[in-house]
């Protein structure tokens, strides 16, 4: 009796070196091993269930997660947002943000960081 392969989840490997198959293609009733060239019957694949699931979090974009970590200070007559960005000085993760435009009108903005912790500034320029 030839051996068949081995399925963990949604997926099968070959029962000979342990390589992932390949899903069968159209009418294909045998899956190649490409490692080994073991014989699969595309049977196999028949009443696998598959479901995939992501975190919300998973992947989350650039901007949501800005939006998620900003707090906007009022001192003074100057509003700063508090940001989660790491002191290049202490490593705190909190520092305020105040973007300016200090180069010519044609290039990006300038952000100015303190830390909220060590108060050391630095500046990203966009």
């Amino acid at each position: 009796m030839p051996k068949l392969a081995q399925k963990i989840g949604s997926l099968l490997f070959c029962p000979d070196c342990g390589t992932l198959l390949d899903l069968p293609q159209g009418d294909d009733t045998i899956v190649n091993c490409e490692q080994c060239g073991h014989e699969e019957p595309a049977s196999s694949y028949e009443n696998i269930e598959i479901t995939t699931r992501s975190h919300p979090d998973a992947f989350p974009s650039a901007l949501r997660q800005k939006g998620k970590t900003q707090t906007k200070i009022h001192e003074g007559g100057e509003a700063l947002l508090k940001v989660t960005e790491k002191c290049p000085e202490c490593g705190h993760m909190e520092a305020y943000s105040k973007e300016m435009q200090l180069r010519s009108a044609d290039e990006g903005s300038t952000i100015l960081y303190t830390c909220v912790e060590c108060k050391h500034g630095w500046r990203v320029n966009n």
